[in-house]
């Protein structure tokens, strides 16, 4: 019997995807952002156990509110790529429900990519740089993994949400901004960009985990530069919404 190891579960979640969506964050992440406010999604081993057919079963109550609000459920983490064999076999039974499947990822996981997609409505997939040096600064690996998933949502024509979450310092220079749009231009199947401000909102994990905060003392983005560099990137994108 397939189970998965869930740190916890959303309903009625509003932000991941379209809809109202049921969102399941998964454990396990191969990551370690600077900015994460989630590290204790990190630990493959946290969390609680939940089969297939059990977490189908809570997912099914909120059928009503996707239909009247082309919602869904979203595989969240961490990251639910490190658990595909549980991804693969819920989504197919979500599917046989009429069920929309979105899965949110940074796309570094250990493959069986194309049988995932084959059951994937939508991946909302966290570009975090687009430099190598400055991409494992930040997370602690290189590219690699993001463009080998990459590939597989381009060969899957898998619909696509970019996010990027802007960092005082780090990513928020408006040539890293055109540079980034300038490159989500190159993917034929993108259909929204979201750029997500930097928060603080996660850091007492941190200090409950025993945990040094990598990026202490960096004070939230503004919700005016926000919507500037939203107005930067907007000049440059085609065809794509920006949100």
């Amino acid at each position: 019997m397939l189970k998965a190891r869930v740190h916890s579960i959303e309903t009625m979640g509003l932000v991941d995807g379209p809809g109202i969506r049921v969102v399941v964050f998964m454990q396990g992440c191969k990551l370690r952002c600077a900015y994460c406010h989630n590290p204790d999604t990190w630990d493959r081993n946290g969390g609680f156990e939940i089969t297939v057919d059990e977490l189908l079963q809570k997912v099914k109550r909120y059928k009503i509110y996707f239909n009247h609000s082309g919602g869904g459920v979203t595989l969240s983490g961490g990251d639910p790529l490190l658990q595909p064999e549980f991804v693969i076999e819920f989504f197919r039974r979500c599917k046989e429900e009429g069920i929309h499947t979105t899965l949110d990822t940074s796309g570094y996981g250990i493959g069986m990519y194309d049988e995932i997609l084959r059951y994937t409505d939508l991946v909302l997939l966290d570009i975090k740089h687009i430099e190598d040096v400055e991409h494992k600064k930040l997370t602690g690996y290189d590219r690699h993994g993001f463009l080998e998933f990459l590939d597989a949502v381009k060969r899957n024509n898998t619909k696509l949400w970019i996010r990027h979450v802007v960092v005082p310092g780090i990513t928020d220079k408006e040539e890293h901004i055109m540079a980034l749009a300038d490159y989500i231009n190159t993917i034929p199947n993108v259909e929204k960009v979201e750029l997500l401000p930097y928060h603080v909102h996660g850091v007492n994990k941190y200090a409950e985990l025993g945990m040094k905060y990598r990026l202490e003392g960096v004070e939230p983005l503004s919700k005016e530069r926000l919507e500037e560099l939203k107005s930067i990137m907007n000049t440059k994108l085609k065809d794509v919404q920006i949100k």
